[in-house]
């Protein structure tokens, strides 16, 4: 049988090497089972949960006041502010935390790595409620200060799991990089961040849980949210609200979990 494998040359070094075969035209994202399986239950999980959330909704007897907390624009009108809470806080996570713990994994700048991380665990540390509630009296109450809250409190696994992947690249890969020829910020970009960005993902995913349900408490400093049918529950006593609010919360994080690993899968380097 016929060697199918081809030559090539290696410009630089200017020694010949053995290709080997391809298995097809391109090699693109390895899709298996496991990848499919996550890529398609928790989604299905979560419409069959809302879709019983639904039926409940519509057959189970409720007094005024929980109907009016359980009203469909009312549901969709705290959906949307709580989404919002939480679009806008985990993209300030992700432009704050990412670079800075891009630059924390340099040289000149490596020396300041654990006080900065100190610091990211003080906000997340703190209490939550306690934090919120802090900067309302300081900075007035609303949905700004509901989001630097939220910010503060999800910057920790991003920052450290940024400095982690990076730091856990193979050295002899980035001397590999510069040694062909590449600057700093192209083997940042082409070698270490490809390499690190399962970590980096991991980090932003469990960021995204916890503002999520984090964002519960912003009711409380008028910022808006889910937590609104939390609080009335509690404060009312009526239990039907804490169970329909919390489960609200609960499969909304479950969705934006999915949706991390999802956007996780699609940044994937090719053949990684």
């Amino acid at each position: 049988m016929a060697d199918t494998r081809t030559a090539a040359r290696d410009p630089h070094a200017g020694i010949v090497m053995e290709a080997e075969p391809e298995t097809g035209a391109k090699q693109g994202r390895r899709i298996d089972r496991e990848t499919v399986l996550m890529l398609t239950v928790p989604p299905a999980l979560v419409l069959i949960a809302f879709a019983a959330f639904v039926v409940w909704r519509q057959s189970a007897e409720f007094n005024e006041t929980e109907l009016r907390q359980l009203a469909w624009t009312e549901i969709r009108s705290l959906l949307w502010q709580h989404v919002k809470l939480t679009v806008t806080s985990s993209v300030l996570v992700v432009l704050i935390a990412v670079p800075l713990g891009i630059a924390l994994t340099r040289s000149g700048l490596r020396k300041f790595s654990p006080f900065v991380v100190g610091f990211a665990n003080i906000g997340q540390g703190a209490p939550s409620i306690g934090l919120i509630v802090l900067l309302a009296i300081w900075l007035g109450y609303g949905f700004w200060t509901s989001v630097l809250a939220l910010t503060l409190y999800g910057l920790l696994p991003v920052l450290r799991n940024t400095i982690v992947g990076l730091d856990g690249v193979d050295p002899t890969l980035v001397e590999a990089g510069r040694g062909l020829g590449m600057s700093a910020g192209l083997v940042l970009l082409r070698v270490e961040l490809p390499l690190a960005l399962s970590v980096i993902m991991a980090g932003v995913r469990t960021s995204l849980v916890l503002v999520v349900g984090t964002a519960t408490l912003a009711t409380f400093i008028n910022g808006g949210g889910l937590g609104a049918i939390i609080q009335t529950g509690i404060s009312l006593f009526l239990p039907k609200l804490i169970v329909a609010g919390a489960l609200l919360v609960a499969l909304l994080a479950l969705f934006v979990e999915w949706l991390g690993r999802v956007l996780e899968f699609l940044a994937r380097p090719k053949g990684v």
